[in-house]
């Protein structure tokens, strides 16, 4: 198939472009390449894998031209990162996701695949699934639901919608992350011997990222009739905790000496997710674990083969983009800004 990603070059589109090219299929991979596309170079990956430089808000919809698949992973990646800018956060995680989803209907993709997040759950009390009501609390997760709504209107028996709303990711990957939950408390470790977590009791669900990159294989090779109009929580049962229990489960996983320092937060994200309806629906079952991602990171850091300081995607280095006029105007495209 031809397929379509968006925010290719990301954290978890460096990791996905890959294994679709492995798997026979032809990709387009359209980014605004911050960090550069060595990674995704040509000489690599030949004519399977064409770059396209450019932003999801006004990109010419001729490059969705022949197109079978949209995966679309562009936006500001996190909360934390939503909240450094809420109007771009808006603008761009929503309405630009909404237009990608509306020009891939217009010219003729037959499936679309949208990035969401579990953090449209918010709050809850108690285990949610899919059909339970979403709390978004964050602009972030706002901007997410927003997008979902928008893009789950236009599926119809031509143009196959499916959400994936992604627990917390982790592991190691060519565009890394340190501004992540899991992968900043494994730098912390590795850096500092000292890990502090607040908001110990807060309860998230995660995922290695080489399951995500296998969720939307799974998703492609499955019966449109299975995923159309479908929402599906990605991770596993399992691998719900809390945040402080990540933090111990890190430290025993390593086996490193390590102080931690358990506290409090104003976040009131804290939501345990149901994992049932990707399991029977798919057979999708997560591979790796959490000890598998900590090991993994830390042993990648300890042979210099993970650089923290260089080219990693960090919550500073997005204020930074965010806050930079300069910066800002030599990462542009034909005058236009992030």
């Amino acid at each position: 198939m031809n397929i379509l990603v968006t925010g290719g070059a990301g954290y978890v589109g460096s990791m996905l472009i890959p294994s679709l090219i492995e798997d026979g299929h032809n990709i387009k991979c359209l980014d605004r390449f911050f960090f550069g596309d060595e990674y995704l170079s040509s000489k690599k990956f030949g004519s399977k894998l064409e770059l396209i430089k450019d932003d999801i808000r006004w990109f010419d919809p001729k490059i969705l031209n022949n197109v079978d698949v949209v995966m679309d992973l562009a936006a500001l990646s996190n909360d934390p990162v939503g909240a450094l800018n809420p109007e771009k956060t808006y603008e761009i995680n929503h309405l630009g996701r909404a237009r990608v989803a509306q020009l891939s209907k217009e010219m003729g993709v037959k499936q679309y695949i949208l990035a969401s997040s579990a953090s449209v759950y918010g709050q809850q009390k108690d285990m949610v699934d899919e059909t339970s009501k979403v709390n978004p609390i964050t602009d972030y997760s706002k901007a997410n639901r927003k997008a979902e709504e928008d893009a789950l209107k236009l599926s119809d028996e031509h143009f196959h919608v499916t959400v994936l709303r992604f627990s917390s990711v982790y592991g190691s990957s060519p565009r890394m992350r340190f501004d992540i939950s899991v992968n900043s408390m494994i730098l912390e470790l590795f850096k500092n011997h000292k890990i502090i977590v607040r908001g110990k009791n807060n309860s998230r669900p995660f995922i290695h990222i080489r399951d995500a990159v296998k969720a939307y294989q799974n998703v492609i090779s499955a019966p449109k009739k299975i995923v159309s109009s479908q929402i599906f929580n990605v991770g596993s049962d399992e691998q719900n905790f809390k945040m402080g229990d990540i933090a111990k489960n890190i430290i025993n996983s390593t086996g490193k000496k390590c102080d931690l320092e358990l506290g409090d937060t104003n976040d009131h994200r804290s939501y345990i997710t149901s994992f049932k309806k990707i399991k029977n629906t798919l057979g999708f079952i997560p591979s790796y674990s959490l000890k598998d991602g900590a090991n993994e990171i830390y042993d990648a850091l300890s042979s210099n083969q993970l650089d923290s300081s260089n080219k990693t995607i960090t919550l500073e280095w997005y204020k930074h983009i965010l806050s930079d006029q300069k910066l800002l105007s030599e990462l542009s495209i034909n005058g236009k800004i992030l």
